[in-house]
């Protein structure tokens, strides 16, 4: 079973949380998802992966596929809480930019708040 749950944790951002196996036979659920997310105004899209036990090539495609419409749009695409299988695949494709993989919500809005203190400040 296969699930996916969006939610606007900040006017500009989107979390997408994942529960089960991502695959070929779940992975439409997923982008659908995404797809109403990509007509949204959010910048920044965070995946919780706290709840997916397994993803295929199709679901990292999927992932990628939202970081690179993402980037486009000045965005940025951030992954929290993997379980330790997960986040192996995404070390074992190099695929992920790993520093923006997060343990928990407290250490992504840590990174989120530094971030903005920066561009206030002006750096």
């Amino acid at each position: 079973m296969f699930k996916v749950r969006v939610e606007e944790s900040r006017p500009f951002s989107r979390t997408v949380y994942l529960e089960g196996r991502l695959n070929d036979a779940t992975v439409g659920a997923l982008d659908e998802a995404l797809d109403t997310i990509a007509g949204s105004s959010a910048t920044v899209l965070v995946f919780d992966l706290a709840g997916l036990e397994y993803i295929s090539s199709v679901g990292l495609r999927s992932i990628f596929r939202a970081q690179k419409k993402m980037t486009a749009r000045s965005g940025k695409t951030l992954l929290i809480n993997p379980q330790p299988q997960v986040k192996k695949v995404f070390e074992i494709v190099n695929a992920a930019d790993l520093t923006a993989v997060f343990s928990s919500v407290q250490e992504l809005d840590r990174y989120l708040d530094a971030m903005q203190r920066k561009v206030v400040d002006g750096q």
